[in-house]
Parts: structure tokens; sequence; C-alpha cells
């Protein structure tokens, strides 16, 4: 009998005997209003081959400037439209349903949502990871910090005080939404990051519903502590987070619950992973050294330092790789998060006109001579992250002439986020003393050639793109497939996939050495 793992991006990963499902949310636009998606492929268990796959827009909502909100009854229903869909999708493919024995789920971290436990209704729309209304909190908080100082609770949670993570998001909600207000008042207020949110509505919501998270999305809201990965009484009382409405923090890879909804009611969901940290398992970077970086609508670089936890001096941020099962040790990670990648190229396109489609980018810049291209481009739309954490930080497009065309313009965006990738690629070479022989690489903008290329000029090692692309997908099918009580899927660590390799270029003339004189230029911003 085959079975299978369903993984989603929020994802739910489920797997079928031999098979594993994955429902993937392809998250984050930085645009004003534009869709994102859930999609749910399927895996054959330990091989990988997607056997199936479906996708959902999901609407994303601006309502002020640099406030991002998506609603959660959306995700919802498009997390269930992909598991109908899915479904039927199998049966035409002679599949049983009924083989499915897990749902794993990632998603994109930090985003934050409330509801009332009794009626399971969102409070608010939920507050997505790149929103920025929290900034003017910060300068009220440090206030009452020693130097001011970001890094104060690093020491417990491994990251800086910003608007990225979910703590502030949730101390907004509670300061300044009186239904809000109201139900935690009535003892009926319920916190969760988007896996959270799904858990609990798929088994079984106001009746009986799992309230949990797993511990690479507890360590993203800065309330978690990452020694002893359970809610902290002193990141608690810093921010003023009541401890009952918070989800149990578990392990990424165990049985939290059984799906309640009639399709495929009594399945067990049996893994749970944030999107970045999912991406990393997907590609198989299991051991102390290997390193992936995801190219979506940010760009996001983790580094396995095994079991340690490394305390960074040079701007990433230390956090929970993954811990796959409840008496597992947990693994850690650096990580180095830009806020804009393909947003900018969203950018180019929908406010500007530049584009008339994302895929036309690579085609338009192959047409400028080689060498020709002097403009430095810093799209710091939401600030600067990693390793600058710079939230006051502004865009700027330096260097155009009489003889700048649309197509520089967008070359040097492509340029900007290799250049924030070696940034990052440098900050970890600092606080570890090693240097990466390779990069991994997932995500959207993976498929673009010429940015590959570029990155691997860039940052001078080479760049290794997988042919199968749902590697995020496929790293919460593996929590999912090989949790205890399911064990379908062998976790091998030496376990590779066919790839393409981008080599890097180095030349004394041309482009590569245009390249690396604009990287010098950038860095002086």
């Amino acid at each position: 009998m085959a079975t299978y793992s369903l993984s989603a991006r929020f994802y739910l990963s489920s797997g079928l005997r031999e098979r594993i499902w994955n429902i993937t949310r392809r998250k984050r636009s930085a645009s004003r209003a534009i869709c994102n998606n859930d999609a749910l492929p399927v895996f054959a268990a330990n091989t990988a081959e997607v056997l199936t796959y479906h996708q959902v827009s999901i609407s994303q909502i601006c309502p002020k400037e640099g406030w991002v909100e998506q609603n959660a009854l959306e995700i919802l229903e498009a997390v269930r439209e992909c598991l109908k869909q899915t479904v039927f999708n199998l049966r035409q493919l002679t599949i049983d349903p009924a083989d499915i024995v897990a749902i794993g789920i990632t998603n994109q971290r930090e985003t934050t949502v409330v509801w009332d436990s009794v009626t399971g209704e969102p409070l608010y729309n939920a507050i997505v990871w790149m929103d920025m209304r929290t900034t003017s909190i910060i300068d009220d908080i440090l206030k009452g910090v020693r130097n001011k100082n970001k890094n104060y609770l690093k020491p417990l949670c491994g990251l800086p005080i910003s608007p990225y993570f979910s703590a502030l998001k949730l101390k907004w909600l509670l300061e300044n939404v009186p239904r809000v207000q109201k139900a935690l008042a009535a003892r009926r207020l319920m916190f969760g990051t988007i896996d959270s949110w799904l858990i609990w509505n798929l088994t079984g919501g106001a009746n009986g519903g799992v309230h949990s998270t797993d511990v690479t999305n507890a360590s993203r809201t800065m309330l978690m502590n990452i020694v002893t990965l359970k809610w902290d009484p002193t990141l608690l009382s810093f921010f003023k987070i009541p401890p009952e409405i918070l989800p149990e923090i578990r392990s990424s890879s165990e049985i939290y619950g059984y799906i309640q909804d009639e399709l495929l009611q009594g399945v067990p969901i049996s893994g749970c992973l944030g999107d970045q940290q999912s991406a990393l398992v997907g590609q198989m970077c299991l051991q102390q050294g290997q390193a992936k970086n995801t190219y979506g609508t940010g760009c996001f670089l983790l580094y396995n330092t095994g079991t340690a936890i490394v305390d960074s001096s040079h701007g990433l941020l230390t956090t929970v790789a993954y811990q796959l099962g409840a008496h597992a040790s947990p693994v850690y990670a650096l990580e180095g998060s830009v806020a804009i990648a393909g947003a900018v190229i969203k950018w180019l396109k929908d406010n500007l006109g530049i584009l008339t489609d994302i895929k036309d980018c690579e085609t338009i810049v192959e047409q400028i001579p080689v060498g020709s291209n002097r403009i430095v481009f810093v799209p710091a739309f939401s600030g600067l992250y990693a390793p600058y954490w710079r939230k006051d930080a502004r865009s700027v497009i330096c260097g155009i002439s009489e003889d700048t065309t649309s197509a520089h313009i967008v070359k040097a965006a492509l340029q900007a986020v290799c250049f924030q990738t070696r940034d990052i690629l440098e900050a970890m070479k600092k606080d570890t003393g090693l240097v990466l022989t390779k990069l991994l690489v997932d995500g959207a903008m993976t498929n673009n050639n010429l940015l590959m290329q570029m990155q691997a000029d860039i940052c001078g090692i080479p760049v290794v793109r997988p042919l199968m692309c749902e590697t995020t997908a496929l790293g919460v099918a593996i929590a999912a497939g090989s949790a205890e009580g399911i064990r379908k899927w062998d976790v091998k660590i030496d376990a590779a996939f066919p790839s393409d390799i981008f080599l890097p270029l180095i030349t004394e003339n041309g482009d590569h050495l245009a390249i690396i004189i604009l990287y010098y230029k950038y860095k002086n911003f």
C-alpha cells in the first residue's frame, strides 16, 4: 500500500500510507492589495515525487501605509478548498484518499491571529509578518531599556526588538482593538500564528480544537525562551502578554490532533514547521554547516548550527531550525532575513509599469551590454532587516544618467537581492568562522537563471537549485511522515535531489567585475 504526505504553505502536509500530501501557501506580497496562494502538492513518501497539486489565491489587505493584513477566514477556507480539490485529483489518479495517514502544516511565520474561543470568529484581520504599524511602539519600549538596546532580549529569545515578530503585533492588538480586550476579559481570547489557527480549526475549532504550535513558529514570536523551548515569564512580562491566551508549544514532528472535517476525518496532523525552517528540512540541510536561501517576496537564509545556540554579534537571528520528535534534541540555526526580494520586481511591474510580466525581467536584462550598468538600488520598502535592522531606512536608486533605461532599473533590482544575500553570508562567516562552499536555493525567484548566475558571481560560490521546486512543502511532509506513530518517511541526512548548478564566472573584465564594484558602492549606503 502506498503512503502519501500532504503539506501546505501555510502548509498542510498530509500523508497517505505510502504517499504524503502538502498543502502549500504561496505567501507574501508587498504590493498594495494583491494575492497570495494556498497550494497543495502531494508527495510520494521517501521519493519526494509530486503526484498532484492545487492552489487557491488569497487576497492581501493594506488599509494604511505600512499595514499589511489578511482575512483569517479566507485563509482557512482556501486551505479547505485545497484539501477538497486535491482529494478529487487523487481520485482521478485512482489513488484512494483513505490511504492518507498524516497531515503537516507549514506557514508564513510571525503573522498574528487572535480569535474567540467560543465562536471561533477572528477578532481582527491577521497581521502579516512584514506589517510595520508597531514601529512607534518600539521607540516607547526602548525608552525603558538601558542604552535603548534593541538586542536587550536576544539572550532569551535570539531576536532583536522589531516590528517583524509576533510579540509587538499581539501587544498592538491587546492595546488597540476593543473586541480583543473584551474577549480577554471574558477569558475567550486565543492567539496563534497561522499554524495554530489552522490546527485549532481543522481539529474541531470551538468543539475541542487543539490549541498548539511548534517550536519553530514559537521561536518567531519573541515570547519563547530558545533554551527551555517554553513561553518565558520575563518576555511575557516585558510585552505585557497574558500567558493563558498562548498555544501549547510542541515539537515539529508529532501527532498534534486529528482532522474533524468530514472530508479527511480522523487523519492526524503530525508535522508543523515555519516555512523557512521547512525549506531547510526540504533541502535536507540536516547537518551542521549546511545552509539554504529561499527567494520569495522576501529572502531568507538559514544556516544549520546543530544543537549549538550561536549568538550572532553581526545582525543575524538565532532561531530554532526544527525538533523532529517530542524527545529529540532541538536543532538551531542562524537566519538572515531580507524583507524585500521578489516584492521589488512586483513593485516594478505594479507601481512603475516597467514590466508587463514578472517573467520578462530575465529577457529584458539580457539586452543590456555587459558591464554597462552603474545603478545601485536599495529597496528598503519595509526598512532594512538583517544584518542592519534599520526600521528607519528608506529606498534609494542612485547612479541614474541620461543613458539609463528601464532595463537598467530591473537589473539593479535583481542585483540588490544578491547584494543583500552576500551581506548575510559575510555576517554568517564572521559569526561562525566558517565559509560556505555552496548555497542551496529555492523559491519562486530561483526560476530566473540570470538571477542565480548573478548570485553565484557576487558570492563567489556555486549556487545549487534543486529541480524539485516544492522544497518548503517537502520539508513539512517529511516531518509529518516521520513522526512517531506514523513512520512512513525515513529521514536520510545524506539524501540529495537532482539540481542545476550555477558556477561563479570569475573574469578580470566585463559584467562580473562591474557587479563587484557596484556591491561595494551598495555597501556604502
